[in-house]
């Protein structure tokens, strides 16, 4: 079993999301009426979100995610750019939505007081610490239950942030009228998805030790995924020190792909069926560049790649829990085969780690 071999904090929190998932879901959806038990302003047009690091791939994820989902207008910047704007959005029926693991996090802070200031705006907050700074400063809160994370790289607090901006979406949704009862099913079988990812470790330490060896690595992406490029090029950076890029694949043919004159790794993260152009650019760079190429997700019977790891899922949202998952095993077996202290990188420090 997964947990009975663990041997750091990250490895244990990683196992942890296939309980959190669930947990998070009986927190939230009424299991009589299946309704959304979440407190959120009324005719919201346009979301704002603000946030750091991890926080702001949740961010950036969540920018695609309400737009399909809900199609309501929405954006992501990054707290210490937020705070340098010399004009903040400010149209009327905007939500400002905040996201910080800790709570605690100064720029983010600071960015909701900056709304406070300047704007008669409603503002939440998604943390993993209830009655932190940014729990008291908001209007709305919702707690991301991910419990103590004392792992420098976040994990489950990840995908804890992750479910909270689906079921944030949903409820949005249902505050329309229209009906989420499919989409709320298939979130009841993440925690068997997760699962199925964990199984995958012994195949993710054969391709670690190879990613272990290779020093250009970009990380690629369309659409919804790119914030998990992003996000997996962090994982690797935090634990493994790795200096390893995200793009998204078409801008990443501008110029770019010139990094792959040099002995290169592109890994492609994927969440349906690849694009006719996608298909095209990865197949055109093997040909041009011949880096080794690796497939995350659904591959396609065009493409060849040197190795590819997936998870068979229902829909996109599952296909990204087990993306993410996957990617974080892939960091973590990188870092251990480096022999790298996954729980604290030199120079990295939690801000706070406290339970809810």
């Amino acid at each position: 079993m997964f947990l009975k071999k663990t041997k750091t904090n990250m490895e244990v929190e990683i196992a942890e999301q296939a309980k959190i998932i669930p947990y998070i879901l009986m927190k939230y959806i009424d299991p009589q009426s299946g309704d959304i038990k979440l407190n959120l302003p009324q005719d919201i047009k346009k979301i704002v979100f603000v946030a750091s690091g991890s926080s702001y791939h949740c961010a950036r994820f969540a920018v695609d995610l309400v737009e399909m989902i809900s199609g309501i207008e929405s954006r992501a910047i990054y707290s210490s750019e937020f705070l340098l704007k010399n004009l903040i959005p400010h149209d009327e029926k905007t939500l400002y939505i905040f996201i910080t693991q800790s709570g605690e996090t100064s720029d983010t802070l600071k960015s909701v007081q900056r709304v406070k200031q300047e704007t008669n705006l409603p503002t939440l907050c998604i943390t993993n610490v209830v009655n932190s700074s940014i729990w008291k400063s908001c209007d709305y809160q919702v707690a991301c239950y991910a419990g103590e994370e004392t792992g420098i790289a976040a994990t489950k607090s990840f995908t804890s942030q992750m479910l909270c901006l689906i079921l944030i979406s949903l409820k949005l949704i249902e505050n329309t009228g229209l009906n989420t009862i499919e989409y709320k099913k298939s979130l009841f079988h993440l925690g068997v998805i997760v699962e199925k990812a964990l199984s995958k470790r012994a195949e993710i330490k054969k391709f670690a030790s190879y990613l272990a060896r290779e020093n250009t690595v970009i990380i690629t992406a369309d659409g919804i995924s790119y914030s998990l490029a992003k996000e997996a090029a962090l994982k690797i950076k935090e634990t493994s020190y790795k200096n390893i890029s995200a793009a998204i694949l078409g801008e990443f043919m501008h110029g770019h792909v010139a990094v792959l004159n040099n002995k290169a790794t592109l890994m492609y993260i994927s969440v349906n069926k690849i694009s006719e152009r996608s298909v095209s650019n990865i197949n055109k760079i093997k040909a041009d560049y011949n880096p080794a190429v690796v497939i995350i997700g659904p591959s396609d019977e065009r493409l060849k790649p040197n190795y590819h790891i997936n998870i068979e899922c229902e829909n996109e949202v599952q296909q990204l829990f087990a993306n993410v998952v996957l990617l974080q095993l892939i960091a973590l077996e990188t870092a251990l085969k480096l022999k790298r202290n996954v729980d604290s990188p030199k120079g990295l420090h939690k801000v706070v780690v406290e339970k809810i």
